[in-house]
């Protein structure tokens, strides 16, 4: 690793572990009080559940449904703000829990409440995948082949095969995590055109 990635590997484990510990608090609120944070998912098409598209990327319907996503998240968030810096992983972070979000508000069958972080770790699955062809990084594009390998058959999850699974969520989450690759990408310097030498009383020939 460079000195740089070192240099973010704690801030990225720190980040990543007080994310699942916070959601796992949540989770555990949710259970004492009988579901009350539920509400906090996202019904579609009230335009009072805009609210929502936020808080409910941080909610879920039981400890089971919160573990199937703790790892993933924890794996993938971390790799992601270790390449990308902490500025730019909460700026990608927060692009996919509104696409996400936002697409569960347009699409979503009606009556539905979705929540869950799901949607978070389908966006940085499609982020870690293509921003090493984007930024022609050769690491990060051995990173992203490695995400590939490693969690490619959560793809299946994005399309609507599954009743009771928000592919909605899944799907606008990957989205999310494609275009942030290339609205967040490194953009390197131009290089300066030479200037050409003076020619004023030489024999300059170009």
């Amino acid at each position: 690793m460079t000195g740089r990635t070192t240099r973010r590997a704690g801030p990225a484990i720190c980040l990543m572990l007080g994310w699942v510990a916070l959601l796992w608090l949540l989770e555990g609120v949710d259970v004492v009080t009988g579901g009350a944070l539920d509400t906090f998912g996202i019904q579609p098409r009230e335009p009072a559940e805009l609210v929502d598209v936020i808080p409910a990327a941080f909610m879920h319907f039981g400890f089971g449904h919160l573990a199937a996503n703790t790892l993933p998240l924890l794996v993938l968030g971390f790799v992601a703000a270790l390449r990308s810096g902490l500025r730019r992983f909460l700026a990608v972070v927060l692009l996919v829990i509104l696409t996400s979000g936002l697409g569960v508000w347009l699409t979503a069958a009606t009556h539905s409440n979705t929540a869950g972080a799901s949607g978070v770790v389908f966006g940085l699955f499609g982020y870690l995948l293509v921003r090493g062809f984007i930024e022609r990084k050769p690491l990060d594009v051995a990173i992203g082949l490695a995400v590939g390998l490693v969690y490619g058959s959560i793809l299946w999850g994005a399309l609507p095969t599954t009743s009771g699974i928000s592919w909605q969520a899944h799907l606008f989450g990957l989205a999310g995590g494609v275009l942030a690759a290339f609205l967040f990408r490194e953009r390197r310097p131009r290089t300066a055109t030479p200037t050409p030498p003076n020619l004023q009383g030489t024999d300059y020939v170009p």
